[in-house]
């Protein structure tokens, strides 16, 4: 994690594109939900790295994904 770079919680926001907010983030670090973080004094940084990790983690497939992907390859 020593080459990681870090994201601000704005930085974060941004990120997912307003789908998380900054006080959503808040509320996350204060019940220990989320996206893991690193506090150094009053700063909170998030490494891209954890943040990546916790998308693959909460990555939804929709089942009519499957099915086409099925019936691509039974044309193939």
């Amino acid at each position: 994690m020593a080459d990681s770079k870090f994201l601000t919680p704005e930085e974060v926001a941004e990120r997912y594109r307003g789908g998380v907010s900054v006080g959503t983030l808040r509320n996350w670090r204060a019940m220990r939900l989320g996206p893991s973080f690193v506090k150094v004094g009053k700063a909170v940084l998030y490494p891209v790295d954890d943040l990546d990790a916790w998308d693959e983690r909460n990555r939804v497939q929709c089942s009519a994904s499957k099915r086409l992907i099925e019936r691509l390859g039974d044309q193939a």
